[in-house]
Formats: C-alpha cells, structure tokens, sequence
C-alpha cells in the first residue's frame, strides 16, 4: 500500500513539474500574475539616464557656451564686381551671326558674386576679414545671425597679411573677445565658425596642429596658427575661437587638392590682426620699414659656398639702386645676420624684423662679407605697397 502511495507520489510531482516546466517556457507571463511590486515605479532594468542640466551650463565635453558666445559676432560678407564676363550666347550659334559677325559678338556684363565671412571686433562697428574676399568689391553687404543685414565699406587693406577692416553702421553690434596668442599651445582645442559654400553659418571643431607656419607662399608675412578644424571656402576671413570662445585667429586658407577641407587650415593670429587693424583704423594704411633688398635663404650649399660657417642669416641676392641699404653700404652677396641686435634666421625673419622698424629710425645691422664680419647703419625707409596682382574676371574666390 505504501509503495503504490509513493509511486503515485512521484508520479504526480513528475506531472506537475513537466506542466511548469511548459508555462515557464510557452507562456512565462502566466506565472507574473498576481505577484506584488516591492517597489512602486522602479524599473526592471536599471539604466543609465543623462541628469537634465539644472543651471543650463554646456555638457561636459561640449563646446555650446563657446559657440554661443562667439557665433553672434561672425558675419557672412556677399560681394559682387562689376566687368565683363564671357557668358553663353544663344546667339552664337546662329549662322547668320556667325556670317556677319564671326567670333567677336559683344561680351554680356554680368556681375561677379562671391562670398565670405567676417569677425565684429568694436561694438563701433569695425569687421575684420580677408583682403581677397572685397578686393576689388563694387558692394560689399554683411548679415548678421539676427537676420540684420547692412552695407560695409572698406577702411582699408593689407594685402601683405591678407587682412581688410571693413566698417558698418548699426546698433548693438555683438563685439568678439579677442584672446592671447601667446597662451596658446598645439593641441588646444579650436573652433572655426564661417560661412562655408554659402550654407549658412556653421561651427567646425579641431586643435591648434602647429604654430609660427611659414615659407608657405600665401602671404609675404606669414606667422600662421595650422589647425585641422574643418575650414572650406567661404570660411575666410571667419573667425578661429578658443575653448570659450575668445578670437584666437581669422581663417585665410587651406591646403587642398579638391577644393575641400583636408584638415589643413591656416589662421593669422589674433595678435597680427588687432595691430594691422589699428594701424589701418588710425592712418587708413599699415606702414612698414623696408630697406631696398632681396633676400634668399642661406642653403648648406650657399653657406660652403661663401666659405661659411653659420646657419644662420640671409643672403642678399640683389640691391635696390638708392635704396636705403644701398646708401648705406650694403653689397649683394653679403649676408645679413643681425638687425637692430636681434639674429636674423632667416628671410621670413628678415623681412619680419625690417617690418617692424620706423621709417626714418637709423638701425645697426651685421653682415658677413667675403667671410668677415662688418657693421652698417641703415636708416630705415617705408616700405612701398605691393603690386597690384591682376584677378581674371572669371576666377572664383
């Protein structure tokens, strides 16, 4: 009796657990009914949920604040020229014409568009940008990220640094903080904010990849800030920012095969634009020292050649007949290692340090002749402005 009683046991636990075995795998929600919550509203899985900002501050990692800040104070610039501009005809291709006229039918006038950006560094009103984005300009017109838009006119241009002021005349202009150079380091992080391709104002991030670039052959004074944030045409004369978005440089060029970003931009310092601004905001111009002289690197080869043993300095390759270094002495095949007591590296450096000298000041130079070292005083002249450089109608800035 008690063997048929355990065997009838067994039997009935094996059913049962074969039946829940079967709910708990076709149907496991059968099994949750009816079971209590221990705790109101907590979730099954615990998750982890970005905390909304109480103060409204940027996130970790981001960079709004410094984009909110600096963004009102960038402009996109719409320039147009007047000139003749070879445009199709339907009228070419008319045989007739063709009969009378040939290929001389009259060229259309078309207006010659382009576009830029600009940096407002007074609440006065004064912009800074490019000089290739409103040379030549016959309107030049700004947009504001308010919507406002105004005219702008020239109050001059350096083309030796590629930078123009421009000035507008509105009320409550957003002014830029301008930063300090010297406080940079490579590897900061920058932000570019422009007008590129004319999609509307846009804000790239990068870092600081290389200071003091130069021997690039953009400019004739060259003391760029390289940086891979993202700077495509249209970009120029925008603004390149610091972590909180004080101006740290202006967009001028890239290096590129295709037109686009590679990740290679060029901004002149902040330090380069506020003294040429200022000196173009006080006399209209940017005067300069000069000295009537072409310099050339000093190669290894040259140096051997000369019979020399420094690096440093540059060679004069030829003398501005009754210019100031020629009243003063100085030869062609001289090579000039110091001005005004500071060692001159080389061209750019030159042309640096006689930059930055009055016109009129006499200065104390060094120069190796024949292997032996001699001293002569320039007085200093003013630089005169560069040549004028032809743009065909058709180029496309």
């Amino acid at each position: 009796m008690l063997r048929r009683f355990w065997l009838f046991f067994a039997q009935a636990v094996t059913v049962v657990l074969a039946v829940w075995f079967v709910v708990a795998t076709l149907k496991p929600e059968w099994l949750q009914r009816g079971r209590v919550a221990v705790q109101s509203g907590s979730p099954i899985v615990a998750l982890k949920e970005v905390v909304p900002s109480v103060t409204g501050s940027a996130a970790e990692g981001s960079y709004s604040d410094a984009a909110r800040q600096a963004m009102p104070a960038v402009v996109n610039i719409f320039t147009s020229k007047n000139g003749s501009r070879r445009s199709p005809n339907p009228q070419t291709e008319d045989p007739w014409f063709r009969f009378f006229f040939g290929d001389r039918l009259p060229e259309r006038q078309e207006p010659v568009s382009s576009l830029g950006s600009g940096v407002i560094v007074s609440a006065e009103g004064y912009i800074l940008t490019n000089h290739h984005v409103v040379d030549g300009a016959d309107e030049i017109e700004i947009a504001l990220t308010d919507g406002r838009k105004a005219n702008a006119k020239v109050v001059g241009s350096d083309p030796e640094t590629d930078l123009a002021v421009l000035k507008v005349t509105l009320n409550d202009l957003p002014a830029i903080t301008l930063g300090r150079i010297e406080n940079v380091k490579v590897g900061d992080v920058v932000l570019a904010i422009g007008n590129p391709f004319g999609v509307g104002q846009t804000v790239t991030m990068g870092i600081v990849s290389a200071l003091g670039r130069s021997h690039l052959g953009i400019n004739t004074f060259e003391n760029f800030i390289q940086t891979d944030a993202a700077i495509n045409p249209g970009n120029s004369g925008g603004a390149l920012v610091d972590a909180q978005g004080n101006l740290l440089g202006i967009n001028t060029a890239i290096y590129s095969r295709s037109g686009g970003s590679l990740g290679i931009g060029f901004a002149i310092p902040v330090s380069t634009a506020k003294q040429v601004m200022e000196s173009i905001i006080s006399s209209g111009t940017v005067t300069r020292g000069w000295i009537g002289v072409e310099p050339q690197d000093l190669t290894p080869e040259i140096a051997e050649s000369f019979g020399l043993n420094a690096k440093d300095g540059a060679l004069i390759a030829a003398v501005v007949q009754g210019g100031p270094a020629d009243k003063a002495g100085v030869k062609p095949g001289d090579v000039l290692v110091s001005v005004d007591n500071q060692v001159i590296s080389d061209t750019t450096a030159l042309l640096n340090a006689i930059a930055q000298l009055k016109p009129g000041a006499d200065v104390k130079m060094k120069v190796i002749r024949r292997g032996k070292p001699a001293d002569v005083t320039v007085t200093i002249g003013k630089r005169p402005p560069p040549p004028r450089r032809a743009m065909p109608l058709d180029e496309e800035e």
